[in-house]
């Protein structure tokens, strides 16, 4: 018997970084949404929690994110049983989309589901955080805006439509150096997420990017100069806007039309092995989510 969650990785419309409070932890305002490209989570029924992955860089011990979600569950709801957790990994390692957060999401979702506790999305949210500032917003897993220090999840609907060209440079960004290198005195970018709250809510388009930036990009812009230039690169051949998701190094470029960004793929595939044409995704209204559906094999 298994249970299969897809986790989808998440890209930042909007991030913004507000202050620090007095134990650390940062203030955000950010809109997120999620798209289709996901890793797949089985969960089987066991007597203790396991984790495994078929990657050779994510630990398989309580350092992963997915078992930090089980526990934290289990401990909540306090009861004796785990699970034994396989990640079959699609969305590239630490890049700034998520991943490992959608894995504890998914873990949260599905453990809810197969210890048949009822916990709404709001209440696996609470417990989320605990694990990561990510997971409550991919316990929705569709469009919101994102406030607090990640914990207030408010979903904002159906986008306009458009496409997304993902590119990843061949580095990895370790989040917290980025987050402990923010100097709110020297001051930051500050996107204008009311303006990109307003676009998604108005599905226009034009007005949705006109708010659109990260505040963390400059950051990690001065480490990494191949994310700058693969940016450039997206606006260069056709990308409405690019930027940073999350603490990086991926960048995204929007287009409205398809053919566009076809033209804007194929191009950028010559100066980057990892990139990839998607669209944004809902999971909580997707019919290829894979809740309560038991299956014997963890292929999609």
């Amino acid at each position: 018997m298994e249970l299969i969650e897809k986790a989808q990785a998440k890209i930042n419309l909007s991030l913004d970084a507000l202050y620090r409070h007095a134990d650390g932890e940062h203030e955000w305002q950010m809109v997120m949404t999620s798209v289709d490209l996901a890793d797949y989570v089985s969960i089987k029924p066991s007597h203790s929690i396991q984790v495994s992955t078929d990657s050779g860089f994510l630990p398989e011990d309580p350092r992963n994110l997915a078992y930090k979600a089980a526990l934290a569950l289990q401990r909540h709801a306090d009861i004796r049983q785990g699970a034994r957790i396989h990640i079959e990994k699609h969305i590239p390692v630490a890049a700034g989309l998520g991943g490992g957060s959608s894995d504890a999401a998914a873990v949260l979702r599905g453990l809810n589901s197969l210890w048949q506790l009822g916990y709404s999305r709001s209440q696996l949210a609470r417990i989320g955080l605990q694990v990561d500032s990510d997971v409550p917003y991919c316990v929705y897993s569709e469009t919101a805006l994102v406030t607090g220090r990640g914990d207030v999840v408010t979903p904002l609907g159906s986008l306009p439509n458009f496409w997304v060209v993902l590119a990843k440079p061949r580095v990895s960004v370790s989040t917290p150096s980025i987050l402990n290198a923010i100097d709110y005195q020297a001051g930051l970018l500050h996107p204008n997420t009311p303006e990109v709250v307003a676009g998604v809510q108005n599905h226009d388009f034009a007005q949705m990017i006109s708010g659109m930036g990260n505040s963390l990009e400059a950051i990690t812009a001065s480490r990494y100069p191949e994310m700058t230039a693969l940016k450039q690169r997206l606006k260069k051949y056709g990308a409405e806007i690019a930027q940073m998701s999350g603490s990086g190094p991926t960048v995204f470029g929007l287009c409205q039309k398809h053919s566009r960004a076809m033209r804007v793929y194929n191009s950028m595939k010559g100066f980057c092995r990892e990139v990839y044409l998607l669209r944004p995704f809902c999971l909580s209204t997707n019919s290829h989510r894979l809740r309560g559906l038991f299956l014997g094999s963890t292929k999609p």
